[in-house]
């Protein structure tokens, strides 16, 4: 980078005070320095994902938020309850940069051909402390993107895409042929429906409204029913027995949804059985959590006989279980299917300082499906 270069950078920073306090602020950070196989990148996008609020806002409640300015700068402090604090007491104390993934200009790269190669080049990266104006990071973390490709378009070409082909691999390699997803009008949803299409995949979309069921049905969803409808559990039973679905992806965790998921798959496997069995059908039936939408306890009411099970599901350790071949196989259909299969949509743009405006973490903050926030740290000058 330049001599006369920027001395410093702007950095989002969350830190969870032993005396109760959520405080988000915005930092001045020395310019990195990169080693010889690392580049430094000008962030131009980054997302909010919601796997980046349970960093950014941990176990805060959100309605007693306050914005005040120190030094010009916004900062933010919400109170966290006696429960929250005892969730969060690995982190008291210790001020996170925030961020999993986002795309940007390489500025300044080291010494080793492969970082040197990247110099000028548009990337994108997954390697956390993303809400930033700047990010040191290995040249082979780097995902380089195609031409004719902007920042926003490769700002969230990992966790969602990657999450996405992650659950169908995990699919195929446990022995299942088709699956059940919840939360399924997101940006995460969509992508699986584009990669189900067109791989020939069974995928029943479990939404909770008209208006996501029609979404997903005007990109080609054939499996779509609804959550709060009367006949939720004979619309669910329905569509697993037409796909063979014998395996769920739930981004809502807490309440009925993952046990009711189980019961309509065994209902359906028990459609063509020959014989009854007290124990229920042979037919494994799984559910994997992979987010928290809902925040009170799985409810498991068990008619669902005994050949099931409820686990967590979490993309980066699923890339370390498959391998770095695996994982590379799938990060070039990311960007071979950029502009198509694995698009992202966001209602909203907002620089590091508007990411910190009460009107625009309310929105966030509630994980609404289809309202998708990008950070733009080069808006900050």
């Amino acid at each position: 980078m330049a001599q006369d270069g920027p001395q410093t950078g702007l950095q989002l920073r969350s830190i969870i005070k032993t005396g109760g306090e959520l405080e988000l602020s915005l930092v001045d950070m020395p310019m990195p320095t990169p080693t010889e196989d690392e580049v430094v990148i000008r962030v131009q996008a980054t997302p909010i994902n919601p796997s980046d609020l349970g960093l950014l806002l941990g176990a805060a409640d959100m309605t007693t938020a306050q914005a005040s300015t120190v030094s010009g700068k916004p900062v933010v402090t919400a109170k966290v309850s006696d429960a929250g604090m005892r969730a969060m007491a690995a982190r008291l104390d210790q001020s996170m940069p925030v961020g999993n993934e986002g795309a940007g200009v390489v500025v300044a790269a080291g010494a080793s051909p492969a970082a040197r190669a990247l110099l000028g080049k548009l990337v994108a990266v997954v390697g956390g402390a993303m809400y930033a104006q700047y990010r040191c990071i290995k040249a082979a973390d780097c995902l380089p993107l195609p031409s004719g490709a902007t920042a926003a378009d490769g700002a969230s070409c990992f966790v969602n895409p990657l999450t996405s082909l992650g659950m169908v691999e995990t699919m195929r390699r446990e022995g299942h042929s088709a699956l059940v997803h919840t939360a399924a009008a997101s940006n995460l949803g969509q992508m699986l429906n584009k990669i189900c299409l067109k791989d020939g995949v069974g995928l029943v979309n479990i939404v909770r409204s008209a208006e996501q069921e029609k979404l997903l049905r005007d990109i080609g969803a054939v499996h779509v029913v609804n959550s709060t409808a009367p006949s939720f559990m004979d619309d669910l039973t329905r569509a697993v027995a037409a796909t063979g679905a014998t395996i769920a992806f739930d981004a809502i965790g807490g309440g009925k949804l993952a046990g009711q998921i189980l019961t309509c798959m065994e209902v359906a496997a028990n459609m063509n059985a020959k014989t009854y069995s007290r124990y229920g059908s042979t037919v494994h039936k799984q559910v994997y959590i992979y987010g928290s939408l809902d925040t009170r306890p799985t409810e498991l009411v068990r008619s669902f006989g005994m050949a099931w099970g409820v686990g967590g599901w979490l993309l980066f350790p699923f890339l370390q279980k498959i391998g770095p071949e695996a994982t590379q196989r799938l990060r070039d259909r990311v960007v071979a299917e950029l502009k198509t299969t694995f698009a992202s949509h966001y209602t909203r743009v907002v620089s590091l300082h508007e990411a910190l405006q009460l009107d625009n973490i309310a929105a966030y903050a509630k994980r609404a499906t289809g309202e998708k926030f990008l950070i733009d740290p080069s808006r900050d000058g």
